[in-house]
């Protein structure tokens, strides 16, 4: 869902500029084995998007030629592209930090049983999506039976050492709420989601990373088809706090799509709203991977619109979980 309906004040997200980049967030392809109902890229088992060789040649170059120390792998469910465990090979033995944003339910699928096992031996951090303990939760926003696939993947991530104390091998969890409305408070839904899967399946984790539903895609258009989408945006204005600005991940990351064109973060790749250097598309077109290597963006303007609320929203969201927990 590209277009913004209007809103209902006229107060205008507040301009912001980068600081260093730190992570490159890279959309590796569109194709999942999940259609879930909160998913801004509308990812799902018949999408064909996948990062050529390339981009993917490009990237190694910047991984190698700029100081970023974080690869935040994302998707649809990036360990379905082919060249998956080479990127991830690859940007371990340049010491990057490798976040593997993981469906869970992708380890228990055919021809992926032993990638808990590849992502163990190369200290990948998994970041999986587990938007409730509850099973009517999970499978009415995911789908029927991905909550059971989900706690499989757990107990696998688990018995391998991911989420066990002094293990080194980091398990976070990331919550979605279920429709309109913000995310509780992350430190409290973070023991409760530690009590009960510790107790009704015996899973640890590290942490709960809430992220508030962009009302973009797919969320998006469900919003406006039940007619919330002007309430929502409402709450989200309503909600913005000056506080989260400095540490909103865009200031600090570039999000690169399945072609290498750059943006500001995952929700401006949806939108359509690619990164601008110098106050400008270079020359006249989209940034791409390889403008990387030869361009500084700290003091770049961010590309701002209304879905920015979300991100400033409450106590605040970003790939990471709240900004203010």
């Amino acid at each position: 869902m590209r277009a913004m309906l209007p809103l209902l004040d006229d107060l205008a997200f507040p301009p912001i500029t980068r600081g260093a980049l730190e992570a490159l967030q890279i959309n590796l392809t569109y194709l999942c084995n999940q259609r879930c109902l909160h998913c801004h890229v509308n990812a799902g088992p018949t999408r064909t998007e996948a990062m050529t060789d390339d981009s993917l040649q490009l990237l190694h170059q910047v991984i190698d030629a700029h100081p970023v120390h974080t690869l935040d792998l994302t998707g649809g469910a990036p360990e379905m592209h082919p060249r998956f465990r080479e990127i991830v090979t690859h940007a371990r033995r340049e010491g990057l930090r490798v976040i593997d944003r993981c469906n869970l339910t992708i380890l228990s699928e055919p021809g992926y049983e032993d990638l808990a096992q590849f992502l163990a031996e190369l200290q990948v951090e998994v970041t999986a999506s587990l938007p409730c303990y509850s099973r009517d939760n999970v499978d009415k926003q995911r789908g029927d039976g991905v909550f059971d696939a989900s706690i499989i993947g757990l107990q696998k991530l688990n018995a391998l050492g991911y989420g066990q104390p002094g293990s080194g091998l980091i398990l976070n969890l990331v919550y979605n709420p279920q429709g309109a409305s913000l995310p509780p408070p992350q430190v409290a839904l973070e023991a409760d989601y530690k009590s009960h899967l510790a107790e009704d399946f015996g899973i640890v984790f590290n942490h709960l990373l809430t992220i508030t539903n962009q009302p973009i895609a797919r969320f998006g258009s469900t919003l406006v088809s039940k007619g919330q989408f002007n309430d929502y945006m409402q709450l989200l204005r309503d909600s913005y706090r000056a506080e989260n600005l400095p540490n909103v991940m865009c200031r600090s990351l570039v999000s690169v799509d399945w072609q290498g064109y750059l943006y500001d973060c995952d929700f401006n790749q949806m939108l359509d709203l690619p990164l601008e250097i110098g106050g400008q598309v270079i020359a006249r077109q989209r940034p791409h991977l390889r403008d990387l290597l030869n361009t500084s963006l700290s003091g770049n303007a961010i590309v701002t619109r209304d879905h920015c609320f979300a991100c400033t929203a409450g106590q605040g969201s970003s790939c990471a979980g709240a900004l203010n927990s």
